[in-house]
């Protein structure tokens, strides 16, 4: 169905900053904030009064609103006015507007896709060059974010475009601590050890894991994470994103063996609450309901950030649940990869305010305002953790900090067809006992009618 985008029917927020010291949301010097770094970039920042820094973005209420407020500590610095428009068609309305050469001088890409496709057309510039080395420093698995934010500009040229800001963390097991306590179970610093657990849980006549696929039209999606998560343990970086480009096919041995590391959790009776035959039938929103019945019906659930959502009400983090990071296999040494996603600016129309934002968002307190008041994380290593909302989001940012790797959701990055698509139904097929090898080949297959 084809849909007509206009100002009067898309949501959208126009919000304009031009900040007073009354106007901070945290006065300066207050708090566990990053006050020192903030105070000598603003002595020496540009003069930019009757300037303005126009950025347009998917951030609506109440990110919007929290957004404002970073800004206005820019604002407070340079003098520039920042107008923030957030729209929920942002994606269609960006491109009219580069085409149209109206476009914002920032604009907030959800995801790396469109932002890499707008940058071989010529529509983004480059960022300034000293940003890919400071992020390479300062992030943790570095190298990684300056990788997510290249892309070939309208040459073929390699340039990096993107500087993320605001991201998720996938690469998380969730449980009871209660539950670890009474039945005298640590949490595992290895994938050698969780496996180990498994078998433990499962000698004790308990069942370890809950795992729920079922997502009405998206059933099977929650099994492609597990498969990213385990390429990531399995193979090196290089051969994910070989993986997800289809320049390794997909059936090939490796993403077989991953696809099977993940069979070794769901396809077994003893290890999945309601035994295999019910992992490709449990919605995903009550599969983590396992951990909280008396007694328990799971001890563990994998799963991003967001899951919290779909607990019983008046779970408290910290006392009710908690969560480890995914671990990697010890003997790989492969380090510590991280699944996610996360959101990325670049600059659309090039100006000096619009260098100098980026150059803020260097800042400690460009994140540690935004993570005071939100979900909100960062990979910026420089942040104090006490400025977090809460624990859940500082032991996140910890898991992100100390990554060696990063990567985005691998189904995110393929072809709609593929990786929402025959990826999302395989993994049906496979919890349902088809072979990992008929499985993969009949995706391959997929993707190359669609070539």
């Amino acid at each position: 169905m084809k849909k007509t985008l206009s100002a009067g029917v898309a949501a959208f927020v126009l919000s304009a900053v031009a900040a007073q010291a009354a106007d901070l949301k945290y006065p300066i010097g207050e708090g566990p904030f990053s006050w020192d770094s903030y105070n000598e970039w603003k002595a020496n920042a540009p003069d930019l009064s009757g300037q303005t820094v126009t950025i347009t973005g998917p951030w609506l209420q109440p990110e919007d609103a929290v957004f404002r407020t970073v800004a206005a500590y820019f604002a407070d610095a340079t003098g520039a006015e920042v107008i923030y428009t957030g729209s929920d068609s942002f994606e269609q309305q960006i491109v009219i507007d580069a085409e149209a050469g109206s476009a914002p001088n920032i604009a907030v890409f959800p995801q790396p896709g469109l932002a890499a496709d707008m940058a071989a057309r010529g529509l983004l510039h480059p960022l300034p060059e000293s940003l890919g080395a400071w992020v390479a420093e300062n992030y943790g698995a570095g190298e990684s974010w300056v990788d997510l934010g290249t892309y070939p500009d309208k040459d073929g040229n390699d340039q990096l475009f993107g500087f993320f800001y605001n991201v998720n963390v996938k690469s998380l097991v969730w449980y009871v601590p209660e539950n670890f306590e009474d039945a005298d179970y640590e949490v595992p610093g290895s994938m050698e050890e969780l496996k180990a657990l498994t078998e433990q849980i499962v000698a004790d006549g308990e069942t370890p894991w809950c795992i729920g696929l079922g997502s009405g039209a998206a059933t099977g999606w929650p099994a492609t994470d597990w498969v990213e998560d385990l390429m990531l343990r399995t193979q090196p970086p290089d051969v994910y994103d070989a993986w997800t480009t289809n320049e390794m096919p997909f059936n090939d041995p490796r993403v077989v063996a991953a696809i099977e590391e993940f069979g070794w959790f769901a396809r077994d009776d003893a290890k999945v609450s309601g035994g295999s035959g019910a992992v490709a039938t449990t919605d995903f929103r009550d599969s983590p309901k396992g951990m909280f019945a008396s007694p328990p019906q799971c001890y563990m659930h994998r799963q991003a950030s967001f899951v919290p959502a779909f607990f019983p009400e008046g779970i408290e983090f910290g006392e009710d649940v908690d969560f480890f990071y995914f671990p990697s296999f010890s003997e790989k040494d492969l380090g510590n990869p991280v699944l996610g996603g996360g959101t990325l600016l670049a600059i659309t129309d090039p100006s000096d305010g619009a260098d100098a934002f980026m150059k803020f968002l260097e800042l400690p307190l460009a994140h540690e305002v935004f993570g005071a008041q939100s979900g909100f994380l960062t990979p910026l290593k420089t942040v104090n953790p006490e400025t977090y909302l809460n624990d859940a989001l500082r032991g996140q940012a910890e898991i992100l900090v100390n990554a060696t790797t990063f990567r985005f959701d691998g189904s995110d990055l393929m072809p709609g067809g593929v990786g929402a698509g025959t990826f999302w139904t395989g993994m049906v097929d496979y919890t349902g006992g088809k072979d990992a090898q008929t499985v993969a080949d009949e995706i391959q297959a997929s993707w190359d009618a669609l070539k």
